[in-house]
């Protein structure tokens, strides 16, 4: 088994989207990791699972420690994500083979293999990542560059981990309401105040947010601060964790409260741009949310498969079985539509941080409609896959219930999705975002005309032309109703997207096969346009589409005949 290479839509979006050099140094190191999740990490994560980290407050002569003791199956995942495949620094250094930095989409595609094993760790090493780009982007290079080094080692004895300590009791989607005061101390700052929600609570360079004299009541109000666990003198830094929080999943992960009691900190960057700074630490790990649940409902359908496979009913597997058949159908059209958001995301990302105008606004909004749906998805997803195994599916020695819990944090973290939602209205009144993502899709589809893709590329052009219509509506109405509207608006645009998309790579994987080109064509079919017609055409070729082999072009243009 090989999480990497059993995945149908993995590597031909790694064999699209990345060039020669890139695809020669990525595919051996992900077909490593996907060997080492199957047979390896992903019985490690159950096992930490089942092991929650503990807090000690005092050793035995009475100091105050608040030292975290971690299962050893959590250190191995630990030694694996940071320091074997390097899943926190890929996007700050060059390692596996690589002299400078790899394309953000090695990250993507490795962090997605890895999360399969593990959603909880993937929280402190998406912070970790985030962390060292924020401080990279907006920090003094003389005051942050050693902890950025850490930030992005691979090595045991020097490597980091970050953290992100924003939420407080009254303050979590209203940053201004932040209580926690910044005062100065020479060069430096003292923070004082508790923060309600700290995932990894005990890493070594934390980005928190705190309230400086003379500031406003609203975000600008609010200043970007480092905090690092050991002082410059080797002590530690005086701030306690209170307690760990008892979380229905994630639990292999820590998460806890802290009080920052004149904790000492350095101002990252304008001290009336915190938030804004900080955003960027947001978004980067709300697009990892994203990924991290496409990799849970990933790992959802494989399930599925081989449990349907196996297991018989009446005389035969239920695999065999039509309504099972059709059950596990749109499982998997969109565990594969929610990946090649994922890639498409990362490649304008890419493009963005090169200094592209126009993927640098569409990111901005591809962002929270990625996180959106997908993590939206992944909670009905594996909780399908959870059914499909039965009774067992809830029961603890199989890995369904874990998958289904921590899916449910996707849509939480970093905001829950009426926040994201609102957050893709706020770029449609910005910059006219959906404007934006229609053209760039449009753009995409009128490149199918001629190709076997046409007739879904003609329905997904009139779709676009009314999608924007509808939202250049919701803009012109009334500020409450445009609020209401949102959430669905944003699924659809969600929709739209991974349709086109996955149009567009059919036509590229067409030299060797027209199975993307049913996916893609049943995925629009039945998801976005609500239709049964696709069903006999796809079910009757599902073990084709989930095993990656060979579909007839008969069949895949028959969905729309």
């Amino acid at each position: 088994m090989n999480f990497a290479t059993s995945d149908p839509a993995l590597l031909p979006l790694v064999e699209r989207y990345l060039d020669t050099e890139d695809r020669d140094l990525l595919v051996p190191v992900l077909t490593e990791l996907g060997a080492d999740v199957a047979n390896r990490l992903a019985a490690l994560a159950d096992t930490a699972d089942k092991n929650k980290p503990t807090l000690e407050h005092f050793d035995r002569d009475g100091n105050r420690v608040d030292e975290i003791t971690y299962h050893p199956s959590y250190i191995e995942l630990s030694k694996a994500a940071y320091e074997t495949y390097g899943l926190s620094a890929l996007s700050h250094r060059g390692i596996h083979g690589w002299e400078n930095t790899p394309p953000h989409l090695a990250k993507y595609a490795m962090s997605y293999v890895f999360v399969q094993a593990e959603f909880g760790l993937a929280c402190p090493v998406s912070m970790t990542d985030a962390a060292a780009r924020t401080l990279r982007k907006f920090g003094d290079p003389k005051l942050f560059g050693a902890y950025i080094d850490g930030l992005t080692s691979t090595d045991a004895d020097t490597r980091y981990t970050g953290a992100m300590f924003m939420t407080e009791t009254q303050a979590g989607t209203d940053i201004a309401m932040t209580e926690t005061q910044a005062v100065p101390d020479g060069e430096n700052w003292r923070l004082s105040g508790k923060k309600w929600f700290t995932s990894n609570p005990d890493a070594d360079v934390v980005l928190t947010l705190a309230k400086y004299p003379g500031g406003d009541d609203t975000t600008r109000g609010v200043g970007l601060f480092m905090l690092p666990k050991v002082l410059p003198d080797g002590t530690r830094n005086s701030y306690v964790i209170d307690r760990l929080k008892d979380k229905m999943g994630t639990r292999s992960m820590p998460s806890g409260e802290i009080t920052l009691d004149g904790a000492y900190a350095l101002q990252v960057g304008r001290l009336d741009h915190g938030f804004k700074q900080m955003a960027e630490m947001i978004n980067t790990s709300r697009l990892s949310n994203a990924m991290r649940s496409a990799a849970l409902m990933r790992r959802a359908v494989s399930e599925s498969v081989e449990h349907a496979r196996q297991r018989v009913v009446f005389g035969k597997p239920l695999m065999e079985q039509p309504l099972m058949r059709n059950t596990i159908l749109p499982l998997a059209l969109e565990a594969e539509a929610a990946l090649g958001l994922i890639f498409h995301s990362g490649d304008t990302l890419q493009k963005a941080d090169a200094g592209d105008e126009n993927a640098k606004s569409l990111i901005r909004v591809l962002t929270p409609i990625a996180k959106h749906y997908i993590c939206k998805k992944a909670r009905w997803v594996t909780g399908e896959a959870m059914e499909i195994r039965g009774g067992n599916g809830y029961i603890e020695d199989w890995p369904s219930s874990r998958l289904l819990r921590d899916s449910h944090l996707g849509s939480i973290w970093e905001g829950s999705s009426n926040v994201i939602a609102l957050d893709v209205l706020r770029c449609m009144r910005q910059y006219g975002a959906h404007q934006v993502v229609t053209d760039s899709m449009l753009e995409k589809l009128s490149a199918l005309e001629a190709t076997d893709a046409a007739p879904g590329a003609q329905q997904l052009t009139e779709a676009w032309h009314e999608a924007l219509t509808r939202g250049d509506a919701i803009l012109a109405g009334e500020n409450q109703d445009a609020q209401a509207l949102i959430g669905h608006y944003t699924n659809t645009l969600a929709q739209l997207i991974m349709a086109t998309l996955l149009l567009e790579q059919a036509i590229e994987e067409s030299a060797t096969g027209y199975r993307k080109l049913l996916v893609a064509n049943s995925y629009l079919d039945s998801v976005v346009n609500g239709s049964t017609g696709t069903l006999p055409v796809a079910l009757q070729w599902l073990d084709e589409l989930v095993d990656g082999a060979e579909v007839p072009r008969e069949a895949a243009l028959k969905v729309f005949k």
